[in-house]
């Protein structure tokens, strides 16, 4: 019985989870089979990754400034201290340079 109060507690969350995200709007959505988060597509999200994520973080890629100079930059903003991204081994430090890395904007602030 313990068992099933925690499964309905992990479940409780998730939903919790989801629920934040679609109230969010412009955030993370599904359209069309398409993951998008703030506008960016998920290849865009997958050719970032290496400049985000780890101890040693590469320079990003042009991928990956194509797909930042498309993306709703206030968007990054709300999730920058929730936790999600480093749910996905993201540095939202590391992610909050890319905009000024790519050349995108002169300055990023949240």
């Amino acid at each position: 019985m313990r068992y099933i109060g925690m499964e309905a507690s992990m479940i409780k969350k998730v939903m919790i989870v989801v629920l934040a995200m679609v109230m969010i709007g412009s955030g993370p959505m599904l359209a069309m089979g398409q993951f998008s988060f703030c506008r960016m597509p998920k290849e865009g999200l997958k050719s970032c990754l290496p400049s985000v994520s780890g101890d040693n973080p590469v320079d990003p890629s042009a991928a990956c400034c194509s797909a930042i100079s498309k993306a709703d930059l206030q968007c990054f903003c709300r999730y920058k201290d929730s936790g999600l991204l480093s749910i996905y081994g993201v540095d939202p430090n590391k992610a909050m340079e890319l905009p000024v890395k790519c050349s995108v904007v002169n300055s990023f602030h949240c």
